[in-house]
């Protein structure tokens, strides 16, 4: 017996990184998973590794740029499991770059797929979590806001910033509805880390090295085992807050 057995996740780019790590995880508490994002070989290697494991997934396709995709995928979430409980917005598109080479249409892509997505999905999802009793909402976001150097990082910094803010709010105003809602800044050894190691490798062993734990946390077992817990039972009280898997290296204020 998982702590997630019965639920229905719907996860956003789960077809590879913390999208798959997370919906592995879940799925191995006994969660069924809305495997959604833009690729569907992606995802039906996704949903193939659960079913392995004596799991149910099924992929939904799901651009998160498009207002209307994200519709239609809540709404097939419904129709092949019933309702939602959990949400994971992990996809978007993150602009690098200094402010000087940043293009506003850029910084647009990235607030469309980030803050505007965020939203629009959450919205998406209320009513069949609060026809349901409760649900619980993961955000995922990034420590880049908080970084010692910010000096690059400024449009994703305002991207993922923008999503904790509205997941702060979402939790207030949703919590007497038993929609808990939280944001999570992971490090993990997803393709999308894997390239800016490759572009920047001497950057990027300075930050491992600031790691204390020295290492970048698996997608699955560092931040999936972790995400399950936020969303599962033993984690009731957890809302509006953010969570940092990042090994200890981020300071919050």
């Amino acid at each position: 017996m998982g702590k997630l057995d019965g639920k229905v996740a719907l996860i956003t780019g789960a077809g590879q990184g913390v999208g798959q790590g997370v919906a592995l995880a879940l799925a191995n508490e006994g969660a069924h998973i809305a495997v959604a994002g833009r690729t569907e070989s992606k995802l039906v290697v996704t949903c193939n590794e659960i079913t392995e494991r004596g799991g149910r997934a099924e992929p939904v396709l799901m651009d998160i740029a498009d207002a209307d995709s994200i519709t239609a995928a809540v709404a097939r979430t419904v129709e092949l499991f019933g309702g939602v409980d959990i949400l994971i917005n992990n996809a978007s598109l993150n602009p690098l770059g200094n402010i000087l080479d940043i293009t506003p249409e850029r910084l647009a892509d990235g607030l469309t797929s980030g803050p505007v997505a965020t939203l629009r999905t959450m919205q998406a999802c209320y009513p069949f979590m609060k026809e349901r009793g409760g649900g619980a909402i993961i955000n995922m976001v990034s420590s880049v806001a908080v970084r010692w150097d910010a000096a690059g990082y400024g449009g994703y910094a305002a991207v993922k910033e923008s999503v904790r803010a509205l997941s702060r709010a979402a939790a207030c105003e949703w919590g007497v509805d038993g929609i808990r809602v939280n944001a999570v800044a992971p490090h993990a050894s997803s393709p999308g880390l894997q390239r800016w190691a490759d572009a920047r490798p001497e950057e990027a062993a300075a930050f491992v090295a600031g790691i204390p734990l020295r290492r970048i946390g698996d997608c699955e077992t560092d931040i999936g085992t972790a995400v399950a817990f936020l969303v599962g039972p033993d984690a009731a009280y957890l809302t509006g807050a953010t969570i940092p898997l990042d090994g200890g290296q981020s300071r919050w204020g």
